[in-house]
C-alpha cells in the first residue's frame, strides 16, 4: 500500500470518528439538557435510551462525537414523552446511553 492511499485511509477514518449524524428536529432543539439537580422542581415524565455506533470500522468514535449523537437522539425523543428537558442517568456503555426526561417549563 503506497503512503499515499494509507494517508487518505487514516484522515478518512480520523474524520469518520468526529462525524456526527443524527440531526436535532425543530422540536429537539427545544429541550435543555440540565443536570440532576437542576430538575428538583420539575415533573419527572419517564426514561428513554439512546443508542448510537461506538465505533466505525473497528476504530473507536471521539467519546464527545458520541455523547453528542446521543444527546441529539434523547432531545428528539424527549418530544414524544412531551418533555422539555433531559438528564443523562449514568454514563455511556457501549454506546447506549438513558435519559430521565422532564417537565420543567409550565405549560
Amino acid at each position: 500500500m503506497s503512503i499515499k492511499k494509507l494517508g487518505f485511509m487514516v484522515l478518512t477514518v480520523s474524520i469518520l470518528q468526529a462525524c456526527t449524524w443524527v440531526q436535532l428536529t425543530p422540536e429537539g432543539e427545544k429541550v435543555r439538557i440540565l443536570n440532576a439537580n437542576e430538575v428538583s422542581k420539575c415533573e419527572y415524565l419517564g426514561q428513554t435510551t439512546s443508542s448510537t455506533a461506538a465505533s466505525v470500522a473497528g476504530i473507536n468514535r471521539h467519546p464527545n462525537a458520541v455523547r453528542d449523537e446521543l444527546e441529539s437522539l434523547a432531545r428528539n425523543s424527549a418530544i414524544n414523552l412531551d418533555g422539555d428537558t433531559i438528564v443523562a442517568d449514568g454514563e455511556i456503555s457501549e454506546g447506549k446511553l438513558n435519559f430521565k426526561v422532564y417537565r420543567c417549563v409550565p405549560r
